[in-house]
């Protein structure tokens, strides 16, 4: 299955593609499927119009090991891991890509499945942000996961959570998603104005507890770095900064 990173990019080619009036070949299926593929992804209590229909409900008890409400989000690729690190990432360039290019998702009637691909990212990224200085950053294991290959719905690994905190920071992983929230509120302005208001207020919290309390995230929960590490968090800090 592609990672969601191919996925971003296949969408945006697809937006550019259309923009350009590239007939050739169906651009326009190839961006409705793009974004069919994130509701394929999907974790958590699925809404009533979900158009995927071969997925059900799944991990909604993520999070209580923690006493935290962590239902939702999107799994990895094709594990059923929530890793926080790389979904940051993807909702930021999704949500740009649907600034960049709204014409023409609004011509293709494919706005509203963008907008909604979004906010399942950022309710999930705010119910992980339960205080300035706190972020969830994964739900789940990768190692006994690649172990058992299993569906969302039948999963029986562990759904252990790991977060960061001003003890045990990552500034790589908060400024990232500081600019998927932050991202996501410019997105959403034209239509929602108290939710962009909303994702900006946790972006600019979330922004603070990256640069003042400095640290690499694997550092923090290792688990991830296994998976996802990173070589740093000053280009995070940056991108934070231009969108916060």
């Amino acid at each position: 299955m592609m990672s969601s990173s191919n996925v971003v990019i296949m969408f945006g080619l697809s937006v550019f593609l259309l923009m350009n009036q590239v007939v050739s070949v169906d651009y326009g299926t190839a961006l409705t499927k793009s974004l069919l593929y994130y509701e394929a992804q999907r974790s958590g209590n699925l809404p009533r119009n979900q158009r995927v229909q071969w997925r059900a409900n799944s991990g909604l008890k993520d999070g209580s090991d923690a006493r935290v409400d962590l239902v939702g989000g999107y799994y990895d690729a094709g594990d059923n891991v929530k890793f926080g690190f790389p979904m940051a990432f993807t909702i930021t360039m999704l949500s740009w890509s649907t600034i960049e290019f709204r014409s023409q998702l609004e011509a293709k009637k494919e706005l509203s499945n963008a907008l909604d691909a979004i906010k399942w990212g950022t309710d999930y990224f705010i119910k992980a942000h339960p205080q300035p200085d706190v972020l969830y950053g994964e739900v789940g294991d990768g190692d006994s996961d690649h172990a058992c290959w299993q569906r969302p719905e039948d999963m029986t690994t562990p759904r252990t959570t790991f977060k960061i905190d001003d003890q045990n920071p990552g500034s790589d992983l908060a400024a990232e998603t500081a600019a998927a929230l932050a991202a996501a509120s410019v997105a959403f302005r034209p239509s929602d104005t108290k939710y962009a208001h909303e994702l900006v207020v946790h972006a600019k919290q979330l922004f603070d507890f990256a640069h003042n309390h400095a640290g690499i995230y694997q550092n923090s929960i290792p688990v991830a770095g296994k998976f996802y590490s990173s070589s740093g968090y000053e280009d995070e800090l940056l991108w934070a900064a231009a969108l916060a």
